[in-house]
C-alpha cells in the first residue's frame, strides 16, 4: 500500500488526510489479532497459525484490486481491504516469537531471530523494487495481484513440503473445539504484569514499531513529493537492501557479545525446570567471558531506537537526494537492531508464553501505529513540512529508549515462587 499510496490518491482523488486513514487503517486490523495469534502459537504451534492466516491474506491481497471497484466509495472499500488484511498479519509475528521460543537456545536467539525477521526486509526489498516497475508498467492494481500471488505460492510450498494435511487438519480440529486451558498451560497475567522490565519491553516495542509503522507508511511519499524527478525503484529499494544485511550483523554480534567463549560441555548447571503442556524449558547457566545478556540488549536498543531516530532527523534537514536515501537507510537499518534488542528480551523475560506477551507487546505498538500514521498525515496537512514527522518518530523512538534503559531486564518472569532453583 505505501508504494501505490500516491498513484492511488490520484486515481481516487484523495488528500493526505485520507490516505493516512487507509495507511493507518490496516493497523486497525493488525491490533486486534496480536493477543490471539501469540495464544494460539504458544497452544498449537506457530507454523500452523502462519499457514493458516498466510493462505487467507494473500487471498485478500490479491483481490483488493477487485474491491476498489465494486462501487463508488473507493475510500470506504480499501479501508474495509486493509483492515481485513491487518487481522489475518496480526498474527504472524506473536506466533513466530512463540516459534523461536519453543524451537531455539537462548544463547542462539538473537540471530535466529534476526535472520528470520531479515526475511520482512527481503519481501519489502522485493515488493519495492518489483512493485516499482510493476506500478510504472502496468499500473497499481498489479502489485497488489503480485504480492498476493507470491504468498500464495508460499503458502503451497510450505503446505507441500514443510507441513502435511494432517497437521493442518489436528490444528484446525482444536481450534473447532476450542482451546482448552489446563492448570498447567494458564498464562501468569498477574505474575507477568507486576514486573517493571515486562512493562519495559511493552513500552520500548510500542515505540519501535510505531516509530518503523510510520517510516513504512510515509517515506515512499516523501521521496515522491521532495523529489518528484526520482526513480521510484531507488527510494523504495536501497533502504531495505540496507536492511537485510544489518538485521543479520546485529543478531551475529548480539549473540557473539554474550558467547564469546563456548562453554566446556561437562560445565553446565541445571537452574529452572518448568512443564508446560508440550515440553520442558530448560535454563542452563554456562560459564562465559562474554557480556551481561542484559548488557547486550540494551545495547542493541540504543542503536534501534537511538541511532536510527538520529538518522530520521536528518531527513527532515537536507534537501539533497543522495543524503536523504542514505540517511533513509541508515534509520531504516539500524532498526532492524531491534530484533536483537527487545523482540528477543520478551523471550528472554517469559519463554513459556513468549508469543501471549509479544501479542500485548505488539497490540500496543499496533495501536500507536494507528496512532502515529494518521498523526503524521495530519502533521503534513497542516504544517505542510516533512520535518515534523520526523521529529515525531525521534520523539517516540527516544521515549521507548530511555525505558528501556531504565527498566529492563533479562530474567526470566514467568515462574511462580513456587518453582525454586535445582
Amino acid at each position: 500500500m505505501p508504494v501505490c499510496a500516491a498513484a492511488m490518491s490520484q486515481d481516487f482523488g484523495w488528500n493526505k488526510k485520507e490516505a493516512g486513514v487507509v495507511l493507518s487503517s490496516f493497523f486497525w486490523g493488525y491490533c486486534l489479532t496480536q493477543v490471539v495469534g501469540g495464544h494460539l502459537g504458544d497452544r498449537i504451534g506457530g507454523e500452523k497459525v502462519i499457514l493458516l492466516s498466510a493462505s487467507a491474506w494473500g487471498f485478500i491481497t490479491a483481490a483488493t484490486p477487485l474491491l476498489s471497484h465494486l462501487g463508488s466509495a473507493h475510500l470506504a472499500f480499501m479501508t474495509f481491504s486493509r483492515i481485513l488484511t491487518g487481522l489475518l498479519q496480526g498474527v504472524y509475528f506473536p506466533a513466530l516469537t512463540s516459534l523461536l521460543s519453543q524451537k531455539v537456545q537462548e544463547r542462539e536467539r538473537a540471530f535466529t531471530y534476526s535472520t528470520v525477521g531479515a526475511g520482512s526486509q527481503f519481501g519489502t526489498l522485493v515488493t519495492g523494487a518489483v512493485g516499482s516497475l510493476l506500478l510504472d508498467w502496468y499500473g497499481w492494481p498489479s502489485v497488489f495481484y503480485f504480492s498476493g500471488g507470491l504468498t500464495l505460492l508460499w503458502v503451497c510450498y510450505v503446505y507441500r513440503c514443510l507441513l502435511g494435511e494432517k497437521d493442518l487438519i489436528l490444528a484446525l480440529g482444536v481450534l473447532a473445539q476450542g482451546l482448552p486451558v489446563s492448570r498447567h498451560t494458564k498464562v501468569p497475567w498477574r505474575l507477568l504484569f507486576r514486573k517493571p522490565s515486562v512493562w519495559a519491553a511493552i513500552t520500548s516495542q510500542l515505540s519501535a514499531a510505531c516509530s518503523f509503522f510510520i517510516l513504512l507508511s510515509w517515506l515512499p511519499t516523501f521521496f515522491k513529493e521532495t523529489f518528484p524527478s526520482s526513480k521510484g525503484w531507488v527510494f523504495n529499494v536501497v533502504p531495505w537492501l540496507v536492511a537485510i544485511p544489518a538485521s543479520l550483523f546485529s543478531g551475529l554480534l548480539s549473540d557473539r557479545l554474550i558467547n564469546q567463549e563456548e562453554p566446556p560441555a561437562h560445565c553446565g548447571k541445571i537452574r529452572k525446570l518448568v512443564e508446560t503442556q508440550r515440553k520442558h524449558f530448560v535454563t542452563i547457566e554456562w560459564p562465559s567471558s562474554g557480556y551481561r545478556t542484559v548488557t547486550v540488549r540494551k545495547f542493541m536498543q540504543v542503536m534501534g531506537l537511538g541511532l536510527s531516530s538520529v538518522f530520521a532527523l536528518c531527513l527532515g534537514h537536507t534537501s539533497s537526494f543522495c543524503k536523504s536515501v542514505v540517511f533513509a537507510s541508515a534509520s531504516i537499518g539500524l532498526q532492524t537492531f531491534n530484533h536483537s534488542g527487545i523482540s528477543v528480551n520478551i523471550q528472554d523475560l517469559a519463554p513459556s508464553c513468549a508469543g501471549f506477551l509479544f501479542g500485548v507487546a505488539n497490540t500496543a505498538g499496533a495501536l500507536a501505529g494507528v496512532v502515529g500514521v494518521c498523526l503524521g498525515g495530519y502533521l503534513i496537512e497542516t504544517t505542510g513540512s516533512w520535518t515534523s514527522v520526523f521529529n515525531l518518530v525521534a520523539a517516540i523512538s527516544s521515549l521507548g529508549l530511555c525505558t528501556f534503559l531504565v527498566f529492563g531486564k533479562a530474567q526470566r518472569v514467568d515462574l511462580s515462587p513456587a518453582h525454586e532453583d535445582l
